[in-house]
């Protein structure tokens, strides 16, 4: 693998995972009652964006604590993004069952995260792996 393919963010698989729970958000959006479009639908796009935007962001820096960083604030963004879905399935704007399946890939993105967070203090220079 080159250089230029070794850096892409894409080749991520938290930024995959992250970015398809964003697509999916807004397929779900589009079933949201229209009261609703510039209240929680707006909140939950721009914070279900925010993850695979940071998690981007973060591996374009070339400091590891830089990239860390931008992992938490992409798992912030994933907890606002788990707020707004719990509060959409008990307003009842959408399904429990859809709702569910998000909240259930939510918890495998989070995971990814803190595992990513993990390995990039692994890796930082004068860490113990290092």
């Amino acid at each position: 693998m080159d250089e230029k393919q070794e850096n892409d963010f894409t080749k991520l698989e938290i930024w995959k995972q992250s970015h398809q729970l964003m697509l999916d958000i807004y397929e779900l959006c589009k079933l949201m009652p229209a009261e609703e479009k510039y209240i929680t639908t707006d909140q939950i796009k721009r914070s279900s964006s925010s993850v695979p935007a940071n998690i981007s962001e973060g591996h374009g820096r070339f400091y590891y604590q830089d990239n860390i960083s931008f992992c938490r604030k992409a798992r912030g963004s994933l907890d606002e993004t788990r707020n707004h879905l719990i509060k959409i399935r008990d307003l009842n704007f959408i399904e429990s069952r859809r709702c569910n399946e998000l909240l259930k890939r939510y918890l495998d993105i989070r995971k990814m995260i803190n595992g990513y967070i993990r390995y990039l203090n692994n890796k930082k220079p004068g860490s113990p792996s290092s």
